[in-house]
């Protein structure tokens, strides 16, 4: 007698037949995490005005741009984070009347000036690092080294494919 018309059984009778894991459409997954995003940021927004009041996120973001670069041109900003040169001028004067940030002519070429931050611009930098450390230190206290290692690799991902056009946010 042929098997050609029967169906095959499972292995043992106790074993269900084998299945495709069930995966969650796209569209849905993609709707989380944008949703999740946004409220990352929203709560990243939040965290840098306690760090300074007096410092929008896009300050704070050009402060630690300048000093991680050991200083550079305004121009140099607004081409890097695709801002608008007034943008950057309004929020450079604002680091400027802080006592954050100031300028210096360049070594080369002393009509151009160069942004370096201040001893008390480091010190906002290093105790904004020192919270958000701690910060993030206490949300991820209870996940798993390797729960951890696969979020850093996840978001290294993400931010390595990031759409062109879009400044590194780093």
């Amino acid at each position: 007698m042929s098997d050609a018309g029967t169906e095959a059984t499972p292995a043992t009778a106790h074993e269900p037949p084998h299945e495709p894991p069930h995966e969650p459409p796209r569209e849905a997954s993609v709707d989380v995490i944008q949703r999740e995003l946004t409220a990352f940021a929203r709560r990243a927004r939040a965290a840098a005005a306690r760090v300074h009041p007096e410092i929008p996120l896009v300050s704070y973001t050009l402060l630690s741009h300048i000093a991680e670069r050991s200083g550079c041109r305004a121009t140099d900003l607004a081409a890097h984070y695709l801002l608008d040169k007034s943008t950057v001028s309004r929020q450079l004067g604002g680091l400027e009347k802080l006592g954050l940030v100031e300028r210096r002519p360049a070594p080369e070429d002393h009509r151009v000036q160069v942004l370096h931050p201040t001893e008390a611009g480091l010190t906002v930098l290093a105790t904004a690092q020192a919270n958000r450390l701690a910060a993030y230190q206490e949300r991820l206290k209870d996940w798993s080294g390797e729960d951890l290692a696969r979020f850093a690799d996840y978001l290294l991902r993400y931010n390595a494919e990031g759409p062109a056009g879009l400044p590194d946010p780093r």
